[in-house]
């Protein structure tokens, strides 16, 4: 068959797929359009009621005490083989290497807690990941896909020597569409001195319960370094860049745990996860009392299940 005949019966196919994707664009930037609207008039509340905070995000010239506090183990850096990225991390104790990966708006310190619980079983790392903390930050938008993410761990952890169904679900991933637009959710993070990052970590009913005014700097510390929303940023502006996924068939044993409060992820996303694992595979708990941040806020729950877990593995 000739590869002009070949060309021509694919040829609607292709425009099929051209269209489909034409729309799903048109959707994600109507949603990020609207979501731009809400957060541009959240921020211009916290400009109104704090006008002596500025525009701006004031910079952190010192980094807090506790990003310096040896209690949570050493500091160190590694060096990528693929991309040849430097990544900072904090690793304490010796055993199975146990690796801790933030989201965000968090960095390595998000694992404090677990840092200072496992080490005594485990070789434990937090890593700041490309982009965030000390970490270098690459300024290419395509340096931060889902590829890009999991080579880098895969690479970190030879370097350390071992081997959308439902529209509910849709208004509280809001901020995602937000972030598909350049430069603007930057800004908006930053007016009246971070004050919607500060909303988000310590609101009384959905931020991080504990949280102390250290702590918070310590975040917010790493986002008044040189373009650091940028980095963070970048990796959801690649997300629509991988749909439709592709269905796995996932073999690794996973303990999933999830918040019922969560005011960002819904529970039933639970059961759409599993499907993606070969069954037995998927250990999941949704914690009745648990929000969005659950190894700072709930760390003695996620210890427990953690345990429980991880003798399953020990010889």
């Amino acid at each position: 068959m000739s590869d002009f005949l070949v060309s021509a019966l694919l040829a609607p196919s292709r425009a099929t797929l051209r269209l489909i994707r034409f729309f799903m664009w048109l959707l994600v930037y109507a949603g990020a359009c609207l979501a731009a609207l809400v957060y541009l008039l959240k921020a211009l509340g916290h400009v109104l009621r704090h006008p002596r905070r500025g525009c701006c995000g004031q910079p952190r010239r010192k980094a807090p005490s506790c990003l310096q506090d040896p209690c949570f183990g050493q500091h160190h850096f590694l060096h990528l083989k693929t991309s040849g990225l430097r990544l900072h991390y904090v690793s304490r104790g010796e055993g199975p290497l146990m690796l801790l990966l933030h989201g965000f708006p968090q960095i390595w310190i998000s694992w404090r807690y677990q840092l200072m619980e496992f080490y005594h079983d485990f070789h434990v790392v937090a890593l700041d990941l490309r982009g965030y903390g000390s970490s270098d930050s690459p300024t290419n938008l395509n340096s931060y896909t889902i590829d890009a993410l999991t080579t880098d761990i895969k690479d970190a952890i030879e370097a350390l020597e071992y081997a959308l169904h439902h529209p509910s679900q849709l208004l509280r991933s809001g901020y995602v569409f937000l972030f598909q637009l350049p430069w603007l959710p930057e800004k908006l993070l930053s007016i009246s001195d971070f004050q919607i990052l500060k909303d988000t970590m310590t609101h009384p009913m959905t931020g991080i319960h504990g949280l102390t005014d250290d702590e918070l700097e310590a975040f917010l510390y790493s986002f008044t370094q040189n373009q650091g929303l940028t980095g963070p940023l970048n990796y959801y502006r690649n997300i629509f860049s991988h749909f439709p996924l592709q269905r796995q068939e996932l073999t690794t044993p996973t303990l999933l745990l999830w918040g019922e409060k969560d005011p960002y992820l819904e529970s039933g996303l639970v059961d759409s996860i599993n499907k993606y694992f070969v069954p037995g595979r998927l250990l999941s708990y949704v914690l009745p009392d648990a929000g969005h941040w659950i190894p700072q806020a709930q760390p003695e729950q996620m210890h427990h299940y953690m345990w429980a877990f991880l003798k399953r593995f020990k010889v």
